[in-house]
């Protein structure tokens, strides 16, 4: 708790960095949570949240979302798709690169068979799975191809992490240079066009980096428009500061967000123990603690809402209140490890209120049952790591793919065999119905232990008017300060 109490008044005492000075009129200033935004390549590894924003505002995928994440044009200006499913046709738009050369299907074909390669470490790599080939038809005409039909390839698509870089550079919607006036920003400008022969608008946005509490500050004391990028782990900065009414906001964010056993052998890795650890969990106290407005429990790797399945049952032992259950656990801890000392729990997380509010929590819940918990010191010496992720899609392969025996040492072959088999069948309900039985694997032998959905959130002030929350976490920095389908 001290701990805790010590973060919160580093924030109240934060210093607001240079990048957060005012800005001039027109120009919107936002802050992501995080290093300074840097334009990386995605098949390097997975993009940090300021990484992820600046890639995905400076470069576009075929489709891209808007603000409400919904689907719109991004190098293509319209797709169909055949009616088996297993057909996706691109017509691009015309449209140019930074240094005046005609973009061409054969460059985007080649762009995204590199994402696919071998050595792509691209983090939606796996997502894309079904994709067998892509190919420039003509100059403008691009077509994916896949090996079983994919309803969910659009979203995918969508995700900054697949937009397309050439020698480094994207196609906009914005130009990104440094800011003179703050070091480590970048200056983000785009031309608007206007109907009916009015000149253009000009479009500037200041793109910054910061520590949350930092952030946070910035934002209350008016020196930034909008902050992106909140998780759990930080979310108390934003809630123990004064801030103008309203302008914390939650992502919908689908996901998977508990812990992952990493260390086989020994004594935790028994499905048996790892049912007891995950049923002495108080998720309710977590949540509580968390505040999240409409958070809730969960006891199972599947979410309610995923195409194709109907919502997962929840374990018998879920409906039962915490207080209730905790003498069987108790009596189940003497059972497993008799009079032997119980092991140390060592379990990964991030730095942030939030993930020391996680650790008391798992301290206080297997404390009582006679084990110690312990902050992992290093990813090789942790039993346990937290994953805190937004699903790319509603697909539920995304879900249990994370658990297969290539991603994590403590997995289950049968279930990786399920997963195989739903990714090669042809029938789609076939398909649903073999992924809803690897996710029942998994459950069964814990190899997850969920705890609720990822957290998400931004400040966004009275000024931004096209801000929209939406269950990719993934927001768009133009017409921030348009309200939605003003002048349509």
């Amino acid at each position: 708790m001290r701990r805790f109490l010590a973060y919160l008044a580093l924030a109240a005492l934060a210093v607001v960095p240079g990048s957060c000075r005012q800005q001039p009129a027109g120009v919107v200033s936002v802050t992501v949570i995080g290093g300074e935004p840097k334009l990386r390549d995605p098949a390097l590894g997975p993009l940090s949240a300021p990484e992820a924003v600046l890639v995905g505002n400076v470069a576009q995928g075929l489709v891209s979302f808007d603000a409400g994440g919904n689907i719109v044009g991004g190098l293509a200006e319209r797709w169909n798709v055949s009616d088996d499913g297993m057909s996706y046709i691109f017509r691009l738009a015309s449209a140019k690169w930074p240094d005046g050369r005609d973009i061409t299907a054969e460059q985007v074909a080649r762009a995204l068979k590199r994402t696919l390669g071998t050595r792509s470490k691209n983090p939606f790599k796996d997502a894309l799975g079904a994709v067998d080939d892509v190919v420039a038809m003509t100059d403008r005409v691009i077509e994916i191809r896949l090996t079983a039909p994919r309803p969910n390839l659009l979203a995918v698509l969508a995700q900054p992490e697949l937009a397309v870089l050439r020698e480094g550079v994207g196609t906009g919607p914005f130009n990104a240079v440094p800011d003179p006036q703050a070091p480590g920003s970048l200056r983000l400008t785009r031309q608007v066009l206007s109907a009916d022969d009015e000149p253009a608008q000009k479009e500037e946005v200041v793109l910054s980096g910061a520590a949350a509490q930092r952030a946070v500050q910035a934002f209350a004391g008016g020196k930034t428009d909008l902050v992106l990028g909140g998780t759990f782990a930080d979310l108390a900065f934003a809630q123990h500061v004064k801030l103008p009414r309203g302008s914390l906001h939650f992502d919908p964010a689908s996901g998977l967000f508990g812990l992952v056993p990493v260390h086989p052998g020994g004594d935790l890795d028994k499905p048996e123990v790892r049912r007891l650890l995950s049923q002495a969990i108080n998720r309710d106290a977590f949540v509580g603690g968390l505040g999240v407005p409409g958070l809730a429990p969960r006891a199972t790797v599947l979410e309610p809402g995923l195409d194709g399945i109907p919502a997962p049952a929840t374990p018998a032992w879920f409906a039962t209140p915490f207080d209730t259950r905790r003498a069987a656990l108790v009596a189940e801890a003497a059972r497993l490890f008799g009079k032997a000392p119980k092991p140390t729990v060592k379990v990964e997380l991030p730095e942030g209120p939030g993930a020391d509010l996680l650790l008391q929590e798992l301290s206080r819940d297997w404390g009582a049952l006679g084990f110690t918990v312990e902050r992992a010191a290093t990813s090789a010496t942790a039993d346990f790591r937290l994953i805190d992720a937004v699903a790319p899609s509603s697909s539920p392969a995304w879900f249990v793919r994370q658990f297969r025996c290539e991603v994590t040492p403590v997995c289950d072959a049968d279930a990786d065999s399920l997963m195989d088999a739903g990714r090669q069948s042809q029938v789609p309900a076939q398909r649903y119905a073999l992924l809803a039985e690897a996710a029942a694997k998994i459950d069964d032998a814990q190899l997850f232990l969920p705890l609720t959905a990822p957290v998400r959130w931004s400040l966004v002030s009275a000024r931004i008017q096209g801000f929209a929350g939406n269950r990719y976490a993934v927001h768009t920095l133009t017409d921030l300060e348009r309200k939605p389908g003003a002048g349509d």
